[in-house]
């Protein structure tokens, strides 16, 4: 299933010389009921209306079907070639936070504040890697102001309480608690959601999350649903994230991000036990960009970082944003594993002109006969060199057959391996006899992989079935 875009008080009293029982902190921060933080924040959200061709879709609909601007039913949502969404208003010079997938392509863009007034507003600017995006309407000293709240200190289990326009019924206001961090949905590469369990909708888009106090500590961006309608499980955009994304739009109108170029993997046990590792932690870099920081470095296909800066990464995910959130021309220090050492490598980052996503393989199973199951060929000309490989480097694979380890592990036929257990293959001898080491010493084999235009790992299980 895909996300779609989309008390009481307290009395006690002393009986005889008995001491009180002390009250849990929690049940004294909990609010009799939302009236204030509503009343005093409802002023500061906005429905929006997007006019936009209909030909134009934002571009994460290609991931998170559905978004909350989305038209899904014609005959009951907005009219044709017009998104709803929700924002909030961030200064009196009249910013507003939203979602790009609200605005995206649009031609028009009105702002309809709580008192039933509508202003036009001009796109300032839009990140589509976070789905974030600012907007500028006039400025007026009477416009209410949301401020950002902390979300790295929100735990799970607290309130949150979203206000927006779901639906285009404007004011809504509904309340959860936080239901989990760091949700990864497959939106884009800097996945580190907040998930709610707040009833959120469709124009819900862009909205803010409140935390008790009425301090934004997300921005509602996407639901995870069968029917398209709240079932309890919204995610939001971390408020220490937008703020810094949004405060990056308002200063230059787009977003600088620190890039070194790496393709990154997962670290599976099957990698980790091939690998040697302690643990899964860490990033696999699977393929260098020429001529990218990497590069220049030295940093090779194969090695595994742990840590940026002294600080331990324990997933590709984690890399990623880490990498993103320093600027271009700062200095770094990555911790590798290669060949069972532990190196430093620095390097000084590059900006991030592309988007790049991690590449990803299929995890490995349990196999059910000693051959690989993998008929291999040498490589044609044309594509060796499409691949800048030298002469005789590299097998295709011509046929998987079904039900081997080859084929459990997600080997597809037009696979070019390039290397099998750190060595580099440029005959079906050099595979078969990195298959028979890894089946003499009971490990999976890792095989480094071509396909397309992408480059990944892949570990092929060795152990009988």
């Amino acid at each position: 299933m895909a996300p779609k875009f989309l008390h009481g008080a307290v009395a006690a009293a002393a009986i005889a010389c008995l001491p009180l029982a002390p009250v849990p902190a929690t049940a004294q921060d909990v609010p009799v009921d939302f009236t204030g933080i509503v009343e005093e924040m409802t002023p500061a959200v906005v429905a929006i209306t997007a006019d936009r061709p209909i030909e134009e879709q934002p571009s994460i609909e290609d991931i998170l079907p559905n978004p909350f601007g989305r038209e899904q039913e014609p005959d009951r949502g907005p009219p044709r070639g017009v998104a709803l969404g929700s924002g909030f208003i961030i200064s009196q010079d009249g910013h507003v936070v939203t979602n790009n997938h609200v605005i995206q392509g649009a031609n028009t863009i009105d702002v309809r504040l709580s008192d039933g007034s509508t202003r036009s507003a001009e796109l300032v600017g839009s990140d589509p890697a976070t789905d974030l995006a600012v907007l500028k309407m006039e400025p007026s000293e009477d416009l209410a102001v949301a401020e950002w709240g902390d979300s790295d200190t929100l735990q799970p289990g607290a309130w949150t309480i979203a206000i927006g326009s779901p639906f285009g019924l404007g004011g809504t206001v509904t309340v959860g608690v936080l239901s989990a961090r760091s949700r990864n949905i497959q939106a884009g590469p800097y996945d580190n959601f907040l998930q709610t369990d707040a009833s959120i909708n469709r124009g819900n888009s862009g909205g803010p999350l409140f935390n008790a106090a009425g301090r934004v500590v997300g921005v509602n961006t996407a639901i995870f649903s069968p029917i398209g309608a709240n079932i309890g499980i919204g995610f939001a955009v971390p408020s220490n994230t937008a703020q810094e994304i949004v405060r990056q739009l308002i200063e230059t109108g787009s977003v600088e991000r620190g890039f070194i170029g790496v393709s990154l993997q997962p670290i599976t046990d099957a990698i980790s036990q091939a690998l040697g590792l302690e643990s899964t932690d860490g990033a696999l870099v699977a393929d260098i960009e020429p001529d990218s920081p990497a590069s220049r470095a030295g940093l090779q296909a194969g090695d595994v970082i742990t840590a940026l800066g002294g600080e331990s990464m324990e997933n590709p995910g984690e890399l990623s944003r880490a990498v993103a959130e320093r600027s271009p021309g700062e200095e770094i220090t990555l911790s590798i594993i290669r060949d069972g050492e532990t190196v430093e490598v620095d390097l000084t980052l590059a900006t991030r002109e592309v988007e790049q996503t991690a590449a990803n393989a299929e995890p490995a199973t349990e196999p059910d006969g000693a051959s690989m199951g993998v008929a291999v060929t040498g490589l044609p000309e044309l594509l060796r060199r499409e691949l800048g490989l030298e002469e005789g480097q590299g097998v295709m694979i011509q046929r998987v057959q079904p039900g081997t380890p080859a084929a459990e592990a997600g080997l597809q036929q037009g696979d070019v391996i390039l290397e099998a257990g750190g060595d580099t293959v440029e005959q079906v001898e050099d595979l078969t006899t990195a298959w028979e080491e890894a089946r003499e010493q009971e490990r999976p084999v890792l095989l480094r992989v071509a396909r397309g235009e992408n480059t990944l790992f892949v570990p092929v299980e060795t152990e009988q079935g």
